[in-house]
């Protein structure tokens, strides 16, 4: 016993070898972060989207989050560095692809979670538990209920050139519909060649699938690959 406390009261360069109340605080929280983060990428984000890059993408980044937030609070962090963590992360654009607005989202989320679990050092673990608990219920309410209309759009290109004038309207509407198979609510008419006869068209249609469609959030011909 007396060998284990003159162990943990040993410093090395002026650092503790082991702080026993810091290790149990730090693997608590990581648990905590981990369970809650993992609720919100895997059961809600995953089951949806099926993009396996951005689960990776999602987990260590809350991992990295999370213990440089927790480990540098130790050294009085000021909170502007932790907000400019918000925007360092907020405004990245990967080199190949854009990130799109819903994996953005889930981007913003997973940061601030990682922040606060880290952070919160003040708070109870009754406050911290129902914070949690929160964050991963509004998402689970946006996912999975009906308040947000499920409603998505896609960019064709349509050859019957006649039709994309505004009294021929709900006649293109309805031979969208009838070639596309999809429930098409509204269509709007872009860039029009009349040297090719096609025009861009945008059609927003509702969506049955519990699916995210990933090509959905492509509504320009130049980003589409070959």
């Amino acid at each position: 016993m007396a060998l284990l406390t003159s162990i943990m009261d040993y410093e090395f360069f002026g650092t503790a070898l082991i702080n026993t109340d810091g290790l149990w605080q730090l693997l608590f929280r990581f648990g905590l972060n981990v369970l809650v983060t993992s609720l919100i990428i895997v059961w809600l984000y995953y089951s949806k989207s099926k993009r396996r890059d951005y689960v990776f993408t999602f987990t260590l980044i809350s991992t990295t989050v999370f213990l440089l937030i927790f480990l540098l609070g130790s050294e009085k962090l000021q909170i502007g560095l932790a907000l400019g963590l918000f925007a360092i992360f907020g405004i990245i654009r990967y080199r190949t692809d854009t990130v799109p607005i819903r994996e953005m989202t889930y981007l913003f989320l997973i940061i601030g979670l990682s922040v606060i679990n880290a952070l919160a050092i003040s708070v109870s673990y009754i406050e911290l538990f129902i914070t949690n608990f929160l964050f991963v219920f509004m998402t689970w309410l946006m996912e999975k209920t009906r308040i947000v209309s499920k409603s998505a759009c896609k960019l064709i290109k349509y050859e019957k050139i006649d039709l994309v004038t505004p009294e021929k309207y709900n006649e293109m509407l309805e031979d969208i519909k009838k070639r596309t198979g999809l429930n098409v609510t509204k269509a709007e008419v872009g860039y029009i060649d009349f040297l090719k006869d096609t025009a861009l068209v945008k059609v927003y249609y509702e969506s049955a699938s519990k699916e995210i469609n990933t090509v959905d959030s492509i509504t320009r011909a130049k980003d589409f690959n070959g």
